[in-house]
């Protein structure tokens, strides 16, 4: 059997190289953790040119947007907590100017919390969010534990593995509601605020130089609007941000994670794409809602389009279109899913022990799984997790187990869902540690 814990998984290669695929030059150590301002992605910071005086830095795994004014330097985002110190000697290698205002698109770990070390150096720029950062940074605080155990985090120098008190955060010195107009000099800037991976996110049009900072409603890849671990997306709201985006006829998209997008043809065609992905899902889930139909038939009937499945920067690379659909499901028909046993439902172990004993024994249930594996993978997961939560013990569970997850997670190309997929090696892994005292 796989000896591969979910931690284990976490560290290897493949994963390395999948996240690389989809959120940039990720040095493992740091993406252990992102809260920690001693903990750098290890080289030096990518920097692009994209537009005269604009550039497009990249320190680790997120971008940052630089624009230099007459008046100063605008930056959108600013990385991780241990992006600061490569950020600001990027920033330098652009330009000697001081540092205006900052713009967060949003308040997640990696995109918010490198200001830092340009802080420490003196600088004093105004720093704008939009007022839903301020609540953000609250969940942040009372969720810290959460976070650090979904998003894999050990703890830093500081003794904590996610932002937790005060000195954490960044502080805004202006909030804004819809949106607002900078200027810089003699330079107009608009900032929008629309939602999508989150209540908070924001993006930045310079139409003087035909470019957006889009932060994360720009990525590459399937927008991250149905994250099963994560507080509510918004799928509707994010197609109607795209829209906006699209009839500005920007040259470029500076992304929140990988390549920037060039060209206004590509651009169009990227956003009016992800438009209609987004609305196809939306539309098929509350036509169902409404026709009354459980939420798993209609998960089971979302059959998106091959012209929006197969557009190259819209690949679900870490989300899944399954996922969005049950996060609208969320949103308009609250968590429960409509099978009446599972409203008030038995422990979860009590039922897979009756599931074994009717099947006649754990061993016929991990044996029947690993035969099924072959023609229903989905099915056989099932089984398997009823064998071991039966008999957490029992080793023909424990390898059953492990066997069909390693098989799910390496038939994914989810990032999301091969962590999940990855949970069976890493409880087995804890089991046999206890047994081993």
């Amino acid at each position: 059997m796989s000896q591969a814990t979910t931690d284990d998984w976490f560290d290897t290669e493949t994963h390395v190289a999948l996240s690389r695929r989809a959120f940039g030059d990720i040095n493992p150590i740091q993406n252990r953790h992102l809260a920690a301002r001693e903990v750098s992605a290890g080289h030096p910071a990518r920097v692009e040119q994209v537009a005269a005086r604009t550039w497009m830095i990249q320190p680790g795994i997120s971008n940052v947007a630089l624009f230099e004014t007459d008046a100063g330097l605008l930056l959108v985002d600013c990385g991780c907590a241990g992006d600061g110190p490569t950020l600001r000697d990027a920033i330098r290698s652009c330009s000697d100017k001081p540092l205006h205002t900052v713009v967060f698109t949003h308040g997640h770990v990696d995109h918010a919390f490198g200001l830092w070390a340009l802080l420490a150096d003196g600088e004093r720029p105004r720093v704008i969010a939009h007022r839903n950062l301020v609540t953000h940074f609250d969940r942040y605080r009372k969720t810290a534990g959460l976070n650090t155990v979904i998003n894999f985090q050990e703890p830093g120098a500081s003794g904590r593995a996610w932002p937790s008190e005060p000195e954490d955060f960044p502080r805004p010195d202006m909030l804004f509601e819809d949106g607002c107009e900078l200027r810089l000099g003699d330079e107009r800037f608009v900032v929008r605020h629309a939602k999508g991976e989150t209540d908070d996110a924001a993006w930045v049009w310079a139409p003087e130089r035909s470019v957006i900072a889009a932060g994360d409603l720009v990525v590459g890849y399937l927008p991250n609007a149905g994250n099963p671990r994560k507080v509510q997306r918004y799928a509707e709201e994010w197609a109607d941000a795209a829209e906006e985006m699209a009839a500005l006829a920007a040259e470029v998209i500076i992304t929140g994670h990988g390549e920037c997008v060039r060209g206004a043809e590509a651009i169009r065609d990227e956003l009016l794409t992800m438009s209609e992905y987004l609305r196809f899902i939306v539309r098929h889930t509350l036509d169902g809602l409404n026709a009354g139909l459980l939420p798993d038939e209609i998960v089971d009937s979302l059959a998106v389009p091959e012209h929006l499945a197969g557009h190259p920067r819209l690949q679900p690379h870490y989300d899944r279109p399954e996922f969005i659909c049950r996060n609208v499901i969320r949103r308009y028909a609250g968590w429960w899913d409509r099978y009446p046993a599972n409203l008030l439902p038995a422990p979860m172990a009590d039922r897979a022990r009756e599931v074994a004993r009717l099947a006649g024994g754990v061993e016929v249930l991990a044996a029947r799984a690993l035969e099924l594996a072959d023609s229903d993978l989905r099915l056989a997961f099932h089984l398997a997790e009823w064998a071991f939560l039966a008999d957490e013990q029992n080793p023909d569970a424990q390898d059953c187990y492990v066997r069909i997850g390693d098989r799910r997670r390496d038939a994914e190309q989810s990032i999301m869902v091969k962590l999940a997929f990855s949970e069976p090696a890493r409880r087995v892994a804890a089991v046999r540690a206890r047994q081993r005292g």
